[in-house]
């Protein structure tokens, strides 16, 4: 790095079970020539071989969980690591692969290390999308909505995320995000309750054929409402605030 400001930053990848992906995928975020975070959320023996075969390299550092604790854990035992090793930033992207690494370096291009923008990338879907998916997104876009009284937050679902790390560490130590797959959408809410910068950058997305999915109907789902109305009740309680943002905003 060249000045004292430059950001200091790593991919972070939590990981599940996707032993056949994550090498493809780390191969394809080797253009953004970063170090890489992975994040072992409880993987099977067989991932858990390939995940210690890939830290062998020296651009890859891997923390274990012992057993499997949901998306949001994944991440936050990334961040925990990535303040442990002085790191200002890291770019959060799914082990699937789904994401067009190509569309990847806007997230840190001319980043300083004091930047503390939340950068979140909307997905741009080619025809691999199953519709259900697409459309019932907007069920989560529009309660986001609601709880923001605003459209600051294109799409909170999508595994771009860039995170300053000491803000969104010192964010988790204050509120409460869910440890499983609503922590996506959670996180970005409390931010912007925070009165935290956030920018909206778009990434190209392809669901593989043999993609693997780890979203169980009934107990994810019951996790979303149950997120959900914990961000509505909060808007509640902050509405007084956040109408007066919102004024301030549109005047």
């Amino acid at each position: 790095m060249s000045n004292d400001n430059s950001a200091r930053v790593a991919v972070l990848v939590p990981v599940y079970n996707h032993a056949e992906a994550i090498g493809h995928t780390l191969e394809r975020l080797r253009l953004l020539s970063l170090p890489f975070i992975l994040v072992d959320d409880g993987s099977d023996a067989h991932c858990a071989e390939v995940l210690e075969n890939l830290a062998e390299s020296d651009t890859v550092d891997l923390v274990r969980l012992p057993v499997n604790r949901g998306k949001g854990a994944a991440v936050r035992a990334g961040l925990a690591r990535a303040a442990e090793r002085g790191l200002t930033h890291v770019l959060q992207v799914d082990a699937d692969g789904q994401h067009e690494a190509t569309d990847l370096p806007p997230f840190v291009e001319g980043l300083g290390a004091d930047d503390e923008v939340l950068k979140i990338g909307y997905p741009r879907f080619d025809a691999s999308v199953p519709r259900h998916r697409f459309y019932s997104r907007y069920i989560t876009h529009s309660l986001v909505w609601l709880a923001t009284l605003s459209f600051d937050l294109r799409d909170t679902m999508c595994g771009v995320k860039l995170y300053p790390v000491s803000a969104v560490n010192r964010l988790v130590a204050e509120q409460p995000c869910g440890d499983r797959m609503e922590f996506d959408s959670e996180l970005p809410v409390r931010w912007h309750w925070w009165g935290g910068a956030i920018a909206n950058l778009p990434v190209r997305v392809r669901y593989p054929i043999d993609g693997v999915s780890h979203f169980k109907l009934w107990r994810d789902n019951v996790l979303l409402a149950r997120m959900h109305f914990r961000l509505v009740i909060g808007m509640c309680r902050r509405l007084p605030h956040l109408l007066s943002r919102r004024q301030e905003t549109l005047s």
